[in-house]
């Protein structure tokens, strides 16, 4: 922001966000202690001196440079009346900071932060992280008013109603703008599935969100041309929400408020009425069944209990445990035998079919007859993979669509051995990259004909649809399943690979040992597999 000094100059304030100490990824100890530090907010003044401009200077209150939680946004503005300059901050997460200015407009002095409560007196928070506070007297009334964005684009207004004989400046709770109709939008990270909700004949659209929630777009002309605003869904008579909290996300406490739902729908336990399937920064399954006190929340019942992923600090064995964070639990039937199937990655990133009528889950293979990997990454870069299962080709067998640009198709060509089947990667089903981050791919027949078109939910919070005849269309050879690479048997047993990685080492120096004769032998070997390890 530009300041206008008691010269008349116009200085700069700057807020840097430093994540040096963070480091942001899987720090948590045996005990869900955080082992890295935390999110840094530094304010900075930039003083402007005739043409030129000084060199930053922190700001500092009670002696010591103002640090906020990573994303200071700094507002210089009387917050109080009192004829000076304070300082109020955002932060990464939701909440904001207060320093009072116990100088003067020429020479500041600001006290120690304080944390804002709303006129409610409940914390002053918003519904999501990454806030940017704006400092303006938006009601004209004489004080300054904040408004305020969030992570996923929507802007509220913090009402100013500060008493003069208060302590603190007293703010409203948050009150959103609302807009004129325009795109389908559902916060960043949208991930849509197209089911008929209200049971009218059209497909609704139930969508999840980084912020936890998950709402319904219902479908008001039945040819998905005019929509609804996202409605909320409750489940035991509340908002529902999933947050990591402190300690839930992989990625550590700076994740507190979100939550990345992801979902499916099917009639789980058999009753008639259709449940809601949800994954999300757990990598735990919950159940929303429908009842007729509508929707309930509990742990996805399931037929085997298992361990999280090895990376999480806590390994206890659940029913619902069968996956990653933040990938689509998709109830179907997928091996046709007349009960629901959950086609998910596992704990370590493979495409499988959890099925009741086997427990082989990696029925998957590709081309080479290697079981589908979808994400071979581990802790906060595991998951994030969203799937939707439709016969995209109208050839009888349901195929695979994943995250990509837009949405890649993975063809389901024919079986293999063991009931498995074999799966190709065609490629995008449309050109345009609409991702961001991530895209959510599901599948709808809005119009009836019989041809499943396409919706992809994206980072910017939109929903983009593209119908079928208008996405890339593949010639029949190259969606035919090629024939597997033959590999030459090994000259002795046990070598993988006896290639040179490199001829000349760009290190300094390898610290395998050459004592050990069984080094020795596999020496390409493990070196490579070492080098390998170390780029991790």
């Amino acid at each position: 922001m530009l300041l206008r000094s008691y010269g008349g100059d116009q200085d700069i304030i700057a807020g840097i966000g430093d994540w040096s100490d963070y480091e942001w990824d899987h720090a948590y100890d045996s005990q869900d202690r955080w082992q890295n530090g935390p999110l840094h907010g530094w304010v900075y003044l930039i003083k402007k001196h005739g043409d030129d401009y000084a060199d930053p200077v922190r700001v500092k209150a009670a002696g010591r440079p103002i640090d906020a939680y990573g994303w200071p946004s700094p507002n210089f503005a009387d917050f109080d009346s009192d004829g000076d300059l304070d300082l109020l901050c955002g932060e990464f997460l939701d909440g904001f900071t207060y320093f009072k200015n116990t100088g003067t407009r020429a020479k500041p002095n600001y006290a120690a932060g304080r944390r804002l409560e709303g006129a409610d007196g409940e914390s002053l928070v918003m519904h999501l992280q990454m806030i940017t506070p704006t400092a303006i007297d938006w009601d004209r009334d004489g004080d300054m008013d904040l408004i305020v964005g969030d992570e996923d684009g929507r802007v509220a207004l913090v009402e100013n109603v500060f008493a003069e004989d208060a302590e603190l400046p007293a703010f409203n709770q948050p009150v959103y703008f609302q807009q004129q109709a325009d795109e389908l939008k559902f916060g960043a990270l949208a991930t849509p599935f197209a089911h008929d909700w209200d049971q009218d004949g059209d497909e609704d659209i139930v969508c999840g969100n980084t912020a936890g929630n998950i709402a319904v777009f219902t479908n008001i002309d039945g040819k998905g041309s005019k929509w609804s605003t996202p409605k909320l869904l409750k489940a035991d008579g509340e908002t529902f929400r999933i947050m990591a909290g402190p300690n839930d996300s992989i990625q550590g406490p700076a994740e507190a408020k979100w939550g990345y739902t992801t979902l499916s729908i099917a009639d789980w336990d058999s009753d008639g009425q259709d449940d809601i399937l949800v994954n999300s920064i757990w990598p735990k399954l919950q159940w929303l069944r429908n009842t007729e006190n509508g929707l309930t929340q509990q742990p996805l019942p399931f037929w085997t209990n298992e361990a999280p992923p090895a990376f999480y600090w806590w390994q206890t064995l659940a029913e619902n445990l069968q996956t990653q964070w933040r990938t689509t639990p998709l109830a179907t039937d997928f091996d046709a035998d007349g009960k629901l199937d959950l086609v998910i990655l596992d704990q370590e990133g493979y495409l499988t079919c959890q099925s009741r009528a086997r427990e082989e889950t990696r029925v998957f293979l590709d081309e080479d007859l290697s079981p589908v990997r979808l994400n071979s990454r581990t802790a906060g870069s595991s998951g994030r993979v969203k799937l939707a299962v439709v016969d995209w080709d109208a050839d009888g067998r349901l195929d695979i669509l994943t995250t990509s640009e837009n949405a890649t198709s993975w063809r389901n060509c024919k079986d293999a051995e063991d009931d498995k089947v074999i799966l190709k990667k065609i490629g995008n089903l449309a050109k345009r990259n609409v991702a961001g981050h991530t895209s959510s791919p599901t599948v709808c027949d809005f119009d009836g004909n019989g041809k499943p078109d396409l919706i992809v939910g994206s980072e910017n919070d939109r929903l983009y649809f593209i119908k079928h005849d208008d996405c890339i269309q593949y010639t029949a050879e190259q969606i035919q399943a090629r024939p597997p690479h033959t590999m030459k048997p090994p000259r002795f047993p046990g070598l993988v690979k006896d290639d040179f990685i490199f001829r000349k080492a760009p290190h300094k120096e390898c610290h395998a040992s050459r004592a050990n004769p069984l080094i020795q032998i596999f020496t390409q070997v493990l070196i490579a597999q070492r080098f390998r390890n170390d780029s991790k």
